[in-house]
């Protein structure tokens, strides 16, 4: 939290400023009343009336203030909160592949919304009261000392105890907060998993399971959440006893004083808001320090900083990537091995198949190109480079992967082509048929610009591939790594789209297919049969990967 409030201190000095104009205006009235206060007293009319009149407008230019201070802090609020997101972000890309698919996506929302009002609420929210109260505690003593030096001396006692109260807490806070935070992270999982099978539940009759583990969640993150709150409330209880017992004691301080002479008579009616101002504001400190520390756990989840992230190094500067291999790979998911001391060679320009049934390691094979799954043992080599010399951002400025589960964002067809580039009509109009789109388009009325819904919900799964194709083609990556990229295609469309990129000479294509006729083998640069390893009565795995052609 501290490095957010260091980073972004003028735009936290201007709210702080005039909240500090606001609060001086606050204790400059309760000196005022007290001055008119003593004029009634004293039966001068005159008086009272200047001195009343003072007041008032003090209140209009406290109010004033406090309203411009409230509306900057808002804005300088929002600033911050965008800037942590910003950093969850590039925290989520510094991620690996396996590490990010560690966790469900429904905790990665959990981060970005919930612990994002909680960091408001505890934090920031906490921050800005600290200052503004502590404002008003020194001009609270300030005025105070105005009156007489006994009368500091108890605000300072009282600021004493007020201040160490929170210690007693903070620990038990910070533990609540992280199990608050765990707690809505899971249960909004939780929910994110059973809304996405709702079809399924509903289709099978289990509606009475979405419900009640919907409600299980739903109980799952409010309890702690209810612990949180509760301890809050049986501090703020405690530390507010402690708090009107200290005023009670000024008040009697202010009258023994006010009778000894030592004081106008006309500051009891003040000295009790200016002794409340420092009590209160010591208890609203207490409670806030209790907050941000109840916050602290929230931050724990950003790694990453903006001015942390260095541009990755541009791969097609240092290789053209003419020759790919992998030599003697072998990789593990957890105890399960998928594939055994495998070799394989792909040439610039080459086209490249890779059948066999499922489980075989496939797909892992094109996991491995893109740098997504790091823990591989062997070698696999960019010309003669590491491919663990670079990032999979950096493997991706020439490679581009089309999986059998196509995802679409929920804009528009050309957008999700594009991704927001602006290509020229002619590369559009390539892509969209090489891809095999146009005549999708062609039925459409709004064309390129038709919505595709979450998740591309407003297109059927042949439709999806095909975008998903033509997005493929459009960013003029070299090497092209398709997974079952057509296998939600007619034989007619899926002949003509894998046709088009089988023809493209500057494309390097390296597909997945479970099925390939012999005709269409023959196409290919080689095709590497995989078949899935068997383990002997000596637990001696074996795997062997065929080329074909």
């Amino acid at each position: 939290m501290s490095y957010y409030l260091k980073k972004n201190w003028k735009l936290i000095f201007w709210p702080c400023f005039l909240g500090l104009m606001a609060q001086s205006a606050y204790v400059i009235i309760q000196l005022m009343m007290m001055q008119s206060f003593q004029a009634a007293f004293e039966l001068d009319l005159s008086g009272f009336i200047q001195w009343t009149s003072a007041c008032i407008g003090g209140y209009i230019a406290y109010f004033g203030l406090a309203a411009i201070a409230g509306a900057l802090e808002a804005n300088a609020k929002r600033k911050l909160n965008n800037q942590v997101r910003h950093d969850l972000y590039l925290t989520l890309l510094q991620k690996k592949h396996p590490e990010y698919h560690s966790q469900d996506n429904g905790v990665y929302i959990s981060w970005l919304t919930t612990n994002i009002k909680q960091i408001d609420s505890l934090g920031w929210t906490s921050f800005f009261s600290i200052f503004n109260q502590l404002i008003m505690i020194i001009c609270c003593v300030a005025a105070l000392l105005s009156l007489d030096w006994v009368m500091l001396a108890f605000g300072l006692v009282s600021a004493a105890i007020m201040l160490s109260v929170p210690k007693l807490f903070t620990k038990q806070m910070e533990k609540l907060g992280q199990t608050c935070a765990n707690a809505e992270a899971q249960g909004l999982s939780h929910i994110k998993d059973i809304l996405s099978g709702f079809d399924v539940l509903r289709a099978f009759g289990r509606t009475n399971r979405f419900i009640n583990e919907g409600d299980s969640a739903s109980d799952e993150m409010e309890k702690a959440c209810c612990k949180l709150k509760t301890s809050q409330g049986f501090i703020t209880c405690g530390v507010g006893v402690i708090s009107v017992c200290l005023q009670f004691l000024q008040q009697i301080v202010t009258v023994f004083l006010a009778i000894q002479g030592r004081i106008i008579i006309g500051a009891i009616s003040s000295a009790s808001n200016l002794t409340a101002g420092i009590t209160n504001g010591l208890s609203s400190v207490a409670n806030s320090r209790i907050s941000i520390a109840a916050a602290k756990p929230y931050f724990e989840n950003i790694t990453v900083h903006a001015e942390d992230v260095l541009p990755p190094k541009d791969l097609t500067a240092e290789t053209s990537c003419n020759t790919i291999s992998m030599e003697n790979v072998s990789f593990f998911y957890d105890d399960k091995q998928v594939l055994d001391n495998q070799s394989f060679i792909f040439e610039k320009g080459g086209k490249y198949a890779l059948t066999g049934p499922s489980g075989c390691g496939k797909s892992t094979v094109l996991k491995l190109l893109l740098g997504w799954l790091p823990k591989y043992q062997g070698f696999i080599h960019f010309d003669g480079k590491n491919a663990s010399d670079f990032t999979p951002e950096q493997l991706l400025q020439q490679m581009s992967y089309i999986e059998q589960d196509v995802y679409l964002f929920n804009t528009t067809i050309r957008d999700n082509i594009t991704l927001g580039i602006d290509f020229s009509d002619e590369m559009l109009k390539r892509a969209i048929k090489d891809s095999s789109l146009d005549g999708d388009l062609a039925n459409m009325p709004l064309g390129l610009d038709t919505p595709v819904g979450e998740n591309g919900s407003n297109l059927s799964g042949g439709q999806k591939q095909r975008v998903a194709i033509a997005r493929a083609l459009i960013h003029n990556r070299s090497i092209l790594l398709v997974d079952e990229g057509t296998s939600a295609l007619d034989q007619k469309n899926a002949d003509i789209v894998e046709q088009s990129l089988l023809d493209n000479p500057n494309l390097t294509l390296i597909l997945v297919s479970h099925h390939l006729t012999q005709k269409r083998k023959a196409q290919f640069t080689k095709v590497y049969e995989l078949k899935p390893i068997t383990v002997s009565p000596e637990n001696v795995s074996k795997q062997e990967a065929v080329s074909v052609f």
